[in-house]
């Protein structure tokens, strides 16, 4: 992907990013929304010693008589100096880049055959993700430039290669079904079970979908009623201020896979909403889209020359969103993050509730910093009549501070139920509440903590 140079994209929003007053002395390698950040300094190999040899201050070879033999270094003549400098190694970047980011983002063309059942249903046989490989040696070159001109961006020259798909229904053809147009991609690593479950059930809703040709695309129309009826669990969801059980915990990240994939190609946004508070399974911020049927949701319009169709799959920790379709000659890139106005966490809190046992606490919230994140998406329109327009779209997400907040079970009718807490008499409280509720028993109710 050739990107925009970024002074024309600040230029044209009015804004100048603090990257470019950045140290280089760490580097921030980009593909698409995926990022890396490497510290040269801590690559020693990264560096060879070389002997630079001048004559009234022009290079020139100099002979083996005037190198080094042994401990002695010879007398050299008049006008002839020799300094050892510092160079960077292309090798030695290509392999930390071989085993630090290749590592990461290669993988093979898949195969897919695309097809109907009996019943008419869209069925695949195969998944159809496209092959994707970092150009190492132009790579450790553009690194090298970077670092040699004091740049601490570098765009990854990334080559991809075409699925081999083969469209069985002619329909489908009909509807312009014949390569990847673009695929959705996230992280969801670290899941719990219960989410990674409603992962699974999420994408499966939209497997074998088809978004026709000027068409708005509604995630939550697609997925429709979210509970335990339609095989979802319950799993931690931001409810306002607090992160509880609710049923369908996790589709975030099918919501999000589904939008990174529309973004990136360049189809028009009309509805995108990050969540109140960083999430790390969204990362890079500003990149994440949250759902919450039937309020909040995700919508875009289909304006390339056909249907389109999607493939969902989960694969090694990665969701995917695969939009089959037919490309047309516009062109966009994505730029960011750009971070600014980082904010502590609040100071702790916790709430007496009946929701739980008497005497047992209950986290609802983490310690989390704020942020406001920026990326900027320029989108090349296809050309029509020989014009073509670029349009730089911002999209700004602000993430809230949040604090440690924990709950503690009273029984009903407390007077503490009208009181809030602040962190030091969280133990106390909770002490006080266990030895009065285990009055007239055999034993005390043990204090529970649930993370």
């Amino acid at each position: 992907m050739i990107g925009y140079p970024l002074s024309v994209i600040f230029f044209c929003m009015g804004f100048i990013p603090p990257v470019f007053a950045a140290s280089p002395s760490e580097l921030t390698l980009r593909h698409e929304h995926h990022i890396f950040a490497l510290r040269p300094s801590q690559f020693s190999s990264w560096h060879v010693a070389h002997e630079e040899w001048r004559y009234e201050g022009k290079p020139f070879r100099a002979p083996q008589v005037m190198r080094i033999d042994g401990d002695t270094i010879p007398d050299l003549p008049y006008g002839v100096t020799r300094t050892t400098v510092q160079q960077w190694d292309s090798a030695a970047i290509a392999a930390t880049l071989q085993q630090s980011i290749a590592s990461l983002l290669d993988r093979p063309a898949g195969v897919v055959s695309i097809s109907r059942n009996a019943e008419g249903a869209i069925i695949f046989d195969g998944i159809g993700l496209p092959g994707r490989h970092v150009d190492i040696p132009a790579a450790a070159a553009l690194i090298v430039a970077a670092m040699m001109q004091s740049v601490a961006d570098v765009t990854l020259p990334v080559i991809e290669e075409q699925p081999l798909i083969t469209v069985r229904d002619p329909k489908l053809k009909e509807l312009g079904i014949t390569e990847v147009v673009s695929v959705g991609e996230s992280d969801f690593s670290g899941s719990p079970l219960a989410r990674r479950h409603n992962i699974a059930v999420g994408l499966a809703k939209f497997n074998s979908h088809l978004i026709p040709k000027d068409s708005l695309f509604s995630f939550n129309e697609v997925l429709g009623p979210v509970n335990a009826a339609t095989g979802y669990k319950k799993e931690l969801v931001i409810l306002g201020e607090r992160t509880l059980p609710d049923f369908g915990g996790g589709l975030c990240q099918v919501s999000t896979t589904a939008y990174r994939g529309a973004w990136e190609y360049g189809l028009p946004i009309a509805a995108r909403r990050n969540h109140s508070f960083a999430v790390r399974y969204y990362a890079p911020q500003g990149t994440d889209a949250t759902v919450y049927p039937p309020n909040t949701d995700i919508r875009f319009t289909n304006d390339t020359p056909g249907a389109l169709l999607l493939q969902t799959h989960a694969e090694n920790d990665k969701a995917y969103f695969i939009y089959y379709g037919t490309k047309d000659d516009r062109r966009s890139d994505v730029y960011g993050s750009y971070t600014w106005g980082r904010s502590d966490p609040p100071p702790d809190r916790s709430e007496y509730t009946t929701e739980i046992p008497p005497g047992t606490t209950r986290k609802v919230g983490d310690r989390i910093p704020g942020i406001h994140a920026a990326w900027f998406r320029v989108v090349q329109s296809p050309r029509t009549s020989d014009t073509s327009i670029t349009t730089v779209e911002p999209v700004y997400s602000v993430y809230e501070a949040r604090p440690l907040f924990m709950q503690i079970g009273v029984e009903a009718g407390s007077s503490l139920l009208t009181r809030s807490t602040s962190s030091e008499d969280v133990v106390s409280s909770v002490a006080s509440q266990a030895f009065r509720s285990s009055k007239g028993r055999s034993s005390a109710r043990p204090i529970r903590r649930r993370n």
